[in-house]
């Protein structure tokens, strides 16, 4: 690098996240890996874990585990973990950077740990520094960037060489380049979200195998474009983000006080896209106040402009739609008082009740929820009943985000009704959920991938040979 040339951000980067991460830190970690553990077990279930399990009958069996099979080699356990973790619309999200960090953070920071037989706190570490990097890169890249790519796996691949990166305790140098050689392989269009398929998964698969392989490649002395962030012919100017050098500079180079962003990230309470839990907890508001939704005539729904260009769909044919419909998202929840696994199966779909109540919401950009976007995730629902009175409920801070927290033992209980609900048994699932949980004063990971190799042991239901309604959940 020529000395007088500008300071490339990769090296802000990598500078910051070289700062110290405290017990506190490792605990909010552990929490994040018990809720992505749920998640992706859970993905078994569906038809994704069934082209997983085909998928890997052509590549080599390997020691590192994967939920539902005996084994992959390091990059391809993280592709199998990185595909699942979403499946269920179930993944942690950063509210204002919109990128889910775990959905590629973990697998790939597993995958490596188990490898290189790292101890408990150099995981969840890792986990901090991958969620780090992904909130940072999602900030940077900005609105524009989202519009047209999927920022979950365009900034994950960087997210998860840097924990792999930390894992395998690479120098300033060579961490800079594994950051360069993942923004070579940052990838995902937003297409995916207007066909049938199942692309956007495979992507963040893919940013968490890449991220992976980007260290090793650093560690054994290949090297990249250190300026891949903010050169002419960078990953930022190719994807719509954002230049602001005084503004990446203020965001890549923290002080050593500041505070890990992994304490900013929401944890979901429903199986559905984060722009749908507004008008769900709208919903579920009117609900706990006895409305009557027979007696409903009209209903309008205020969001903000993005989750409208996600998720208004009025008529969902398919579970993934269900998931991503404001209109059913607001009909089952004032019908049923929740939205659970259940609430977007064939049967829920097909509800004639819950269809014609879909039929009477009309959804809005409302100018405040837009204003206060992507800062705020809100909503509004009005409604208008059949005798003329009228109900409103509004949320501004969702369930889940930080200044409306899930407690962690809710995050717990999530994870345990995932993993029964993916075959473990009640005990079982409280003894890894125990383990994950006493990790930050742990040292050694052993007694963790033995119980996640152990599986279900009570009922080892591999995705091929899920039941329909598993399927359906």
């Amino acid at each position: 690098m020529n000395p007088a040339s500008p300071t490339p951000w990769s090296e802000w980067l990598v500078a910051t996240l070289r700062r110290p991460v405290h017990a506190a830190d490792r605990e909010r970690a552990a929490l994040h890996l018990t809720d992505w553990l749920g998640c992706a077990h859970m993905g078994q279930s569906t038809e994704l874990g069934a082209v997983l399990q085909r998928w890997a009958q052509v590549q080599a069996p390997g020691p590192i585990w994967v939920c539902g099979h005996p084994g992959l080699h390091a990059a391809e356990a993280a592709r199998w973990h990185g595909t699942l973790g979403s499946c269920h619309e179930m993944d942690d999200v950063h509210r204002e950077a919109v990128v889910h960090p775990g959905d590629t953070v973990i697998p790939a920071a597993l995958a490596m740990a188990q490898r290189e037989n790292a101890s408990a706190p150099a995981l969840l570490d890792a986990v901090v520094v991958g969620y780090e990097t992904a909130i940072l890169l999602g900030l940077l890249s900005g609105p524009a960037h989202y519009t047209q790519w999927y920022s979950t796996a365009t900034t994950g691949v960087f997210a998860s060489a840097m924990a792999c990166a930390r894992l395998l305790k690479l120098d300033a140098s060579q961490t800079q380049h594994a950051l360069a050689l993942a923004g070579m392989q940052s990838a995902g269009v937003w297409q995916c979200r207007l066909e049938p398929g199942l692309a956007k998964q495979m992507a963040a698969g893919h940013s968490a195998q890449a991220g992976l392989v980007a260290a090793d490649m650093a560690a054994a002395g290949m090297t990249g474009p250190l300026s891949i962030l903010e050169g002419p012919l960078g990953w930022l100017r190719a994807t719509a983000g954002n230049l602001d050098a005084a503004r990446a500079q203020a965001l890549l180079a923290a002080p050593p006080e500041r505070a890990w962003r992994v304490h900013e990230v929401s944890f979901k309470p429903w199986p559905a896209c984060r722009h749908v839990h507004p008008a769900i907890e709208c919903a579920l508001q009117l609900n706990a106040q006895g409305v009557e939704p027979e007696q409903i005539a009209r209903i309008r729904l205020d969001t903000y402009g993005v989750a409208l260009s996600f998720a208004d769909q009025p008529h969902p044919q398919t579970a993934l739609q269900g998931k991503f419909s404001l209109q059913h998202g607001v009909a089952w929840s004032l019908r049923h008082g929740g939205f659970g696994l259940d609430a977007t199966g064939p049967a829920a779909l097909a509800d004639p009740a819950c269809a014609a109540l879909r039929d009477r919401v009309v959804v809005v950009c409302g100018p405040a929820q837009d204003q206060a976007y992507p800062q705020s995730f809100g909503a509004r629902l009005h409604l208008h009943m059949a005798n003329g009175q009228q109900h409103s409920s509004e949320v501004v801070n969702v369930l889940g985000d930080p200044e409306n927290p899930l407690s962690p033992e809710r995050v717990r209980a999530k994870a345990a009704q995932l993993l029964q609900t993916s075959g473990w048994a009640a005990d079982q699932a409280e003894q890894l959920i125990g383990l994950i949980g006493a990790l930050p004063q742990a040292e050694a990971l052993g007694p963790l991938w033995a119980r996640l190799q152990d599986g279900p042991q009570s009922q080892n239901v591999s995705s091929a040979q899920a039941s329909p309604s598993k399927r359906s959940s």
